[in-house]
């Protein structure tokens, strides 16, 4: 019936990390299962992040002690304090053995030793717990961090049976960690522009649909910067590709540093020459003031020709925007009123009349700039607009 038990709970571990979503949803599991698997009371799930020389918490499940957060921002531990996870268990592995987990009581020892930590055993009598098992998590190869599991004070103490089935579920927990890490890099790949690492399209449009509804929701602000990089043809044309690939990825930097002064900006390449911020949040005013920073710093690039700058923000008078396409629109238009006037400041719509009504009536004659996005084709039986 046990081993019944324990296989339903293995089972049942994988399919929780492998439902998750998202990287918290995987550790919130993994710490869950295995607490359940364990009938442990409280489990947390920690990364070794070797180049800090620090466990780091991701998470703590259960029954939490006063000062424990289910998701710690700067809950950490210097592994010197914890010398098994650097000592100990390269020992075992270095002699041939496996990384097992052990067991640590509130009753034992107040001075350390192979598989046996008084911090543990200090923080066990602080947070009036009995036991705990600790099973390191090994993924590639290596040390990745560790599954802890404990039991209240009173409740029976974690034996020999229990390390080994908590070596059990550190295995599962590393494979699904594994898979969510996989997952992301998909996801990462998915909404991220290859050549410059800022997001791409398909990321902006979920972005500002989002934004979008907060605007609707409680009048958040919503800012749309859009950028056009000059001179990049003439770059391509006259050194190469590789050099306007150059030149792209330092406008992307340019973009993302500027993209930083605005609090939760998302900086993003549209494709082509064609670059973005998105912001929620942040005044127009201070949006403005970004763009305006970023037509500098593009000036001071040492190819191209400077950048042409258009905003759009539902913080000026720029009516009721029920899409990101109308937003996108109105950036649009203000972007080719810099780009027509050689402005080397952003044009801002609302601030602009002629952007409006760009934005109703957009340029249709072939020698003009590329159509604006959405914008229907000549000879369309019904004007082009949105209210």
């Amino acid at each position: 019936m046990a081993e019944d038990r324990r296989l339903r709970a293995v089972v049942a571990l994988a399919q929780a990390m492998a439902a998750a979503h998202t990287p918290r949803e995987s550790w919130r599991a993994a710490a869950l299962g295995a607490c359940d698997a364990l009938a442990g009371s409280f489990a947390a799930l920690s990364v070794w992040e070797r180049e800090l020389g620090r466990l780091k918490v991701l998470v703590n499940a259960g029954e939490r002690a006063a000062g424990e957060e289910e998701f710690p921002e700067s809950e950490t531990y210097p592994v010197n304090r914890f010398p098994e996870i650097t000592e100990f268990l390269h020992e075992q592995w270095a002699g041939g053995g496996e990384p097992d987990a052990w067991v640590e009581t509130a009753g034992g020892p107040a001075s350390g030793a192979h598989g046996y930590c008084h911090q543990r055993v200090a923080a066990l009598r602080r947070r009036r717990r009995g036991c705990c098992v600790v099973a390191p998590i090994v993924l590639h190869g290596r040390a990745w961090g560790e599954l802890y599991v404990a039991r209240p004070l009173g409740a029976p103490l974690f034996d020999r049976d229990d390390a080994d089935f908590a070596t059990v579920l550190a295995s599962v927990v590393a494979a699904g960690i594994a898979q969510t890490e996989r997952l992301e890099e998909v996801r990462r790949l998915a909404f991220t522009d290859p050549l410059t690492g800022l997001a791409n399209r398909r990321a902006v449009d979920i972005r500002l649909d989002e934004a979008l509804e907060r605007y609707r929701a409680d009048g958040s602000v919503v800012s749309l910067v859009v950028c056009d990089l000059n001179g990049l043809k003439q770059v391509n044309d006259t050194h190469g590709h590789a050099v306007g690939d150059r030149l792209l990825e330092r406008f992307g930097s340019v973009l993302s540093l500027c993209g930083a002064m605005l609090p939760g900006a998302l900086a993003a390449r549209l494709g082509g020459d064609e670059f973005c911020l998105v912001t929620v949040g942040p005044s127009a005013d201070e949006v403005v003031r970004t763009a305006d920073e970023l037509c500098v710093r593009a000036g001071e690039l040492e190819l191209g020709e400077g950048v042409a700058c258009g905003v759009a923000s539902t913080g000026d008078p720029i009516g009721q925007v029920r899409t990101a396409r109308r937003l996108f629109r109105l950036a649009d238009a203000a972007q080719y009123r810099a780009k027509a006037a050689r402005s080397p400041k952003p044009v801002v719509a609302g601030r602009d009349g002629t952007v409006m009504r760009l934005a109703d009536a957009p340029p249709r004659a072939p020698h003009e700039r590329r159509s604006f996005r959405g914008v229907r084709p000549e000879g369309a039986p019904e004007p082009w607009s949105e209210p």
